[in-house]
């Protein structure tokens, strides 16, 4: 690009290169590196040609004792395109026994805890924040733990669509509702992380949710809203002992709010048999019958209402359906199954695309065991501005280039 042109020519044209280009153009000068590095930038960045939408596939194939991350396009070429074996940054690799939080504007965020032991359940909870598309991530211990024996935490994950700001909620609740008579105040009940600020802090709203609300694991962010399945212990009405429901999350003004299940959901036993997903911006319940071997899908439209409206239903005759794991832009669901006819001994499940108008079943290629994790995303610049081998924790950032030093960072951060 020619020196002469108005550095705000280039900008405008920096701001139309892919995303690649732009990791290797940090380095032809210092001021494209401050440019592209920027906040400002970062939020703003958008290519004018369409971004291509990729799942990413995490799975274990029983023989390495690494979870095997891959990515795929997702667009009309499925099944037959070819996947890309990722190579995870560090603070991922990492990782104990992780779980999946979330994900939201090209980024997954995976929480474990960390420990001498490296058991789950034991020593510090700690979220790591992974931009898949340039390879970053960052840590953040999830601070002010109460007492494990009567509360559990839960953390939720989105970005700010205002701000782009990548956010951590961290929610505490009663772990057995023999406590709650006992329990008066949740200590730290609601707290949420902002890495543009490296530092927990309460909430804008006060609405905080009742102490009888349970949240599960099941999250996903839906156009600016991060939303849960949970169950209420209260007795609402004799006979029943809770209620199940959805808890929505404002990722701008960080309110709360409920959102009612389908009528025949509320009371229908307890939420492990439901899910929640993104169906093309639009809250997606998935209804599980194991019995019949189906799933309903239950839409949530527009409007104050909140109404749900039946979708299709997922049948597989062939094999056992497992779980419904994501869905693909065409609005295909992508499917976990075990085939009907496999070996007993050695019973693999797969990943399958499911054609709701055919009721076709094709399978993406996936052999594992029993532990596919499948999202959705888009590349981004978000984290870029972060240092390499970043790691939060009491308000400060650290730079942790060994998994021993994070050990050793909790351990004195404890004492602090």
């Amino acid at each position: 690009m020619s020196d002469n042109a108005p550095f705000e020519i280039q900008e405008e044209i920096i701001k139309r290169l892919p995303i690649r280009s732009l990791i290797r153009f940090q380095l032809v000068s210092k001021a494209w590196n401050s440019l592209i590095c920027s906040r400002a930038f970062i939020a703003d960045y958008s290519a004018p040609h369409p971004q291509l939408q990729h799942l990413l596939v995490r799975y274990d194939d029983g023989h390495t004792s690494m979870p095997i991350y891959s990515s795929v396009v997702d667009d009309h070429t499925l099944p037959n395109n070819q996947r890309v074996s990722l190579t995870p940054p560090p603070l991922v690799n990492w990782l104990r026994h992780s779980i999946i939080t979330g994900s939201s504007h090209g980024l997954l965020c995976l929480r474990c805890f960390y420990g001498d032991a490296d058991r789950y359940g034991l020593g510090t909870l700690m979220a790591v924040i992974w931009n898949i598309s340039i390879r970053k991530a960052i840590a953040v211990v999830v601070s002010n733990e109460p007492d494990g024996e009567i509360y559990i935490t839960f953390t939720g994950f989105g970005v700010c669509p205002e701000t782009s700001d990548p956010k951590i909620v961290k929610i505490t609740q009663i772990n057995n509702w023999s406590d709650a008579e006992s329990v008066t105040l949740i200590p730290w009940q609601v707290e949420v992380f902002t890495v543009s600020s490296g530092v927990w802090r309460s909430p804008y709203s006060t609405n905080l949710p009742r102490k009888s609300v349970q949240f599960s694991r099941s999250q996903v962010v839906v156009d600016g809203f991060c939303y849960w399945l949970a169950t209420d212990r209260r007795t609402l009405d004799p006979g029943f002992k809770a209620y199940n429901l959805i808890i929505s999350f404002h990722m701008t003004r960080e309110e709360f709010t409920e959102v009612s299940l389908p009528e025949h959901l509320v009371y229908d036993g307890f939420v492990d048999y439901l899910n929640i997903s993104n169906l093309r911006e639009s809250l997606v319940v998935l209804d599980q019958n194991t019995q019949e071997n189906v799933c309903y899908v239950w839409s949530m439209k527009d409007g104050a209402s909140k109404l749900f409206t039946k979708l299709f239903t997922i049948y597989s005759p062939d094999a056992t359906l497992l779980r419904v794991l994501e869905f693909m832009k065409s609005g295909e669901p992508v499917i976990e199954i075990v085939d009907n006819d496999a070996d007993p001994c050695f019973v693999p499940s797969l990943l399958a695309i499911y054609e709701p108008k055919s009721k076709h079943i094709s399978n993406l290629g996936f052999n594992g065991r029993g532990s596919f994790y499948v999202h959705s995303y888009k590349e981004t610049l978000l984290l870029l501005d972060q240092p390499d081998f970043t790691v939060y924790a009491k308000g400060k950032g650290y730079i942790i280039k060994q998994r021993a030093e994070i050990i050793s960072l909790l351990k004195h951060t404890s004492k602090v």
